[in-house]
Order: structure tokens, then sequence, then C-alpha cells
């Protein structure tokens, strides 16, 4: 299909991300905009063929790390396939902004590892205005909004040592943040599992989460603990929003290993009560049971003190491996439920695939980190199908990815990542949407209302024209674990703000999407 300024999908059904029933009904796009919705609609312009299918609005994915393999190949394949339109980066703290001066930008991308897989990104901004502007020149296929990551704000200004950060140390990063803001950046994200967020303490935590309410934005947060602390963690985030007075959105909600399941409904528990003191909390969740996390996420905090320059050849040190070995003794995962899914050694390193039971256990698991340090990759299982499902099920929950842009035949598709970059929309709708207008509100309006992305998610007269035609008989998520570069099934069409960006399983070359800039006052 050509790109045309008017656009008549016409025969199909209706749901516009509100949650309300469908409704049979023609939609005009014109100009990049949804110009009508109703029966019977006419054009002098191309017209779609929508009957039998379900015409929404485009995902929008708000937990994704496609920060840098949007800069690497611009399309985003592995999303627009599966019906993402618009996609929210600088998740878990792993943001490649700001990059204050004296910061040791070589430690906070290593630190961010997660999200870099094509080497020949070079990092040439200094800031979020900078990093977005980067993002607008590589004309991206998806819209893109970015958070702000607590890894290069902390680390940049701070260092990689176990330290609190000093008062003027935390006006600096204040400052930094609320300069990120007012660039445009929606939010705020921690992951304090990750070096050096691992040594944040409490006040700081507090001291940025009210420059974030000050700015109307939102706070995201990979909790400290997501295993036999999970509890103690959630109420941390909800201390510091009782605190600031800031939204607060809860990544990724699970419980893991097997004596820790049931502890999510306990969480959302502490989410109601929250929510009933009139905070807002939100949760999102990828509908799969396992996880996918640098390999490194496994080492004590410890351990991990000065960045992966100075931890990972500790980890040749014999009596540091005794001391890691001890405190690994009672993990809640077993290393069979931990396979190695990508290293900086390319798709021929023979441990791709394979689990750390099979390599050897907690040695291999060193030996593979005194190495490579941050450029090994995991998938970790020990997750239950009850949690899942009562997450999804919550009312404070929306659906997201937690996965990145990736394109199968490039080189930011090497290894065997975790299927959900691929398939976590039409995964979820194949699977668990017992109520479709619901499921589809959890993936479109719901998520962008929480990012404070009001205009998005929405099909309306006025709105984005960001849609996604699709079959609700055949939509899926084939990719697996064991073969995750595969494409979505169920997705007739994809238009980014009236471009037909995806047309009948095949990327059109399209790049219409554009970088979107929190407003000011926001509230979602």
């Amino acid at each position: 299909m050509e790109s045309h300024s008017t656009l008549l999908l016409q025969g199909g059904t209706v749901l516009d991300g509100t949650g309300a029933p469908g409704v049979a009904a023609d939609v005009l796009i014109r100009d990049g905009v949804v110009a009508a919705i109703g029966p019977g609609l006419a054009s002098d312009g191309p017209a779609f063929d929508a009957t039998g299918r379900i015409v929404c609005p485009g995902f929008v994915d708000i937990h994704t790390h496609s920060d840098l393999t949007l800069l690497s190949d611009p399309r985003g394949l592995s999303k627009l396939h599966q019906g993402v339109t618009t996609e929210v980066v600088g998740n878990c703290g792993l943001g490649a902004a700001p990059l204050p001066p004296g910061a040791d930008v070589a430690a906070i991308r290593q630190a961010v590892s997660y999200l870099d897989l094509d080497p020949a990104v070079t990092w040439d901004w200094d800031d979020v205005r900078g990093y977005l502007a980067a993002l607008a020149a590589a004309g991206p296929s998806p819209n893109v909004a970015a958070l702000v990551g607590h890894v290069a704000l902390h680390g940049g200004v701070c260092g990689f040592d176990d330290r609190p950060a000093s008062a003027a140390e935390l006006d600096r990063m204040r400052g930094l943040l609320a300069d990120s803001l007012d660039a445009g950046a929606l939010g705020l994200s921690t992951g304090l599992v990750y070096a050096p967020l691992t040594y944040v303490r409490e006040e700081e935590l507090v001291a940025l989460a009210e420059v974030v309410a000050a700015a109307g934005a939102v706070f995201t947060w990979h909790v400290r603990s997501y295993d036999d602390g999970l509890l103690d963690s959630v109420a941390q985030a909800l201390r510091v929003a009782r605190a600031a007075g800031c939204r607060t959105q809860i990544s990724h909600l699970a419980a893991v290993g097997r004596r820790n399941w049931g502890a999510v409904r306990r969480a959302l528990d502490l989410v109601e009560a929250a929510t009933a003191e009139g905070l807002g909390v939100g949760v999102d969740i990828y509908p799969y049971l396992h996880g996918n996390a640098p390999l490194s996420q496994l080492l004590p905090a410890w351990a991990q003190e000065g960045g992966a320059a100075a931890w990972a050849p500790r980890l040749r040190d014999a009596g540091v491996r005794e001391r890691i070995r001890a405190e690994w003794t009672d993990r809640p995962t077993g290393w069979d439920e931990i396979t190695v899914s990508w290293t900086s050694r390319g798709d021929a390193d023979p441990v791709v695939g394979r689990t750390l039971a099979d390599l050897g256990g907690a040695g291999a698991a060193l030996d593979l980190l005194a190495e490579l340090g941050a450029g090994v990759m995991m998938t970790a299982g020990g997750r239950s199908e009850d949690d899942l499902r009562a997450v999804l099920s919550h009312p404070s929950a929306v659906v997201a990815s937690d996965g990145l842009a990736l394109d199968p035949g490039g080189v930011n598709g090497a290894g065997m990542p975790h299927p959900r970059s691929y398939g976590c929309f039409p995964r979820y709708l194949e699977r668990y949407a017992t109520d479709l207008p619901d499921a589809i509100r959890r993936c479109t309006s719901a998520p962008a209302r929480l990012a404070g992305l009001p205009d998005r998610g929405v099909l309306r007269p006025g709105a984005p024209a960001d849609v996604v035609v699709l079959d609700p008989d055949t939509i899926a998520g084939p990719a697996t674990f064991t073969a995750p570069h595969r494409f979505a099934t169920g997705i007739d069409l994809v238009l980014v703000g009236g471009v037909p960006t995806v047309e009948r399983g095949a990327h059109t070359g399209r790049r219409a999407g554009r970088v979107l800039y929190r407003t000011r006052g926001t509230t979602g």
C-alpha cells in the first residue's frame, strides 16, 4: 500500500482502547490523525478491507530497553511486527543519559550493557536533550519517549563505589534530573539490582522522587528484590511514593523462586492499600515465566563495586569466589533454571543456549563473568503461572514487554534473546485475554496514561493515527526461548502516524515515528 494523506479502514470491529465494547465501524484517517469513526464512511483515497478484523490503537509499550537498538536499526522490526507503535525507553535505571561533565562514560556504558548490542553506536550526546535529538535524527519507525536512567544519573555524579551520595551530589543529581524532565523525559527510572544503584540509600530515592513529583512525572521501579525480599522492596517503593507524592510504576511484578510463589498477591495488596490512600500506583508485567537480565545481576552487591572494569578481574581471586559461592548456596532458583542467552563473543559461542547447570553451575557462572564482565546475558525461570495470572488480571496492571526492538538478521539479532521482544502483546492476547476490550485497554490507553502520554493508545477523532488491524483468530507470538527470532502472526496492518509501516507481515520500510516529549504538568 502506498502512503497517502487519506486512508479508510473499512468493515472492521473497532476497539477504541478505552475498554468499551467493540463496534462495527469504519475508521477514516487523514493527515496522520483519526478524522472520523462510524459506519458507512466514504473516502476518495485508498481503502483497506478490515472485514473480520479488530481495529484498535497501536500498542504502547511503556517498559522497553530499545534505547540503543533503535539507533542501531531504527526500523524496530520485532516491535512493529507485534503491533507496538510507541516505545518508552530508559527503564530499570538503564538509560543512556544524562552524561554529566566528569562522568566515566565507559563505565556507564558497561553498566547498561544490557542495552548495548551494537558497539558501532556512538554515544555523542551529553544530556537527555541530546539523546532525544539523536533518536529523532535516526528516524525510528515507532514513536519513542524516554525516562531518565538512574544508573547514568548516579554513576555520572557519584561513581561506582559503595557509599551514600553527599549533600552536594544530591543537589547536583536533582538539578540534572530537573533539566532532563524539562527536556521532555517522561520521568525517572531506577533499578536497584544494578550497580551502582545497589548502593543507593533511601534518602537519595526520596530526594529524586520529590523532583519527579514537582514535575508531575512518573517514577518507575525495578525494585531491589523480586525473590525473598519482594514484599520489603515493594514496600520501599510505596514508602518513597508517600514521602514525595509522586506517581509510581512498579515494573515487571513477579515473585522468583518456588518458595516465594504467592508473594505477588500480597504485593498487590500493598499496591491496593496505597491506591486507596490516593497514591497513583501502577504495575506492569509480560506474559512469560522467565526473565532476562545481565548474568552479573546474580552477583552480591559488594562484588560489583567499582564497575565492571574492576569487578570482572576481582572474580579471579580465590577468596572472592569462595565468598560468593557461600552466598549462592541458598539461591531461590537453581542453575538448571538459568540459561545463557547472549555473550559478547557472538553467536558462535557454544555456551549460548545452555543452562548454567549444564555448564558447571556456580563455577561456570563465575568463569564467564570473570572473562566477559558485563558481556553475558541470561534468561531465568522460577516463576508461577498463578502469580502471572494474578498480576495480569489486577486492575492496576498493564502489559509491557521489558524487551528490545531487534532485527533478526542484523547485529542486534544475535544470541537467543527473550521471546518477549518479538511476541509479548500477541502472546498476551492469544493466551490470557478473557475480555478482549479490556485486554486491548491494558495494551494501549492504560499504559499510555500511566506514562503520561494521554493522546496515545486511543482511537477517537483528532487522535494520532497509530493503529493496528489484527486477526483475533490468528494473533499469536510464536517466538520461543529456543527459537526466539520469530515475528508475531495475525497482525495485518500497523500504522504509525497514519503511515503504513507493517502490512500483511512485511515492514514497508517507512519510518514515520516521532520522539514524544512530556508536557510539563502531565499527570497521566
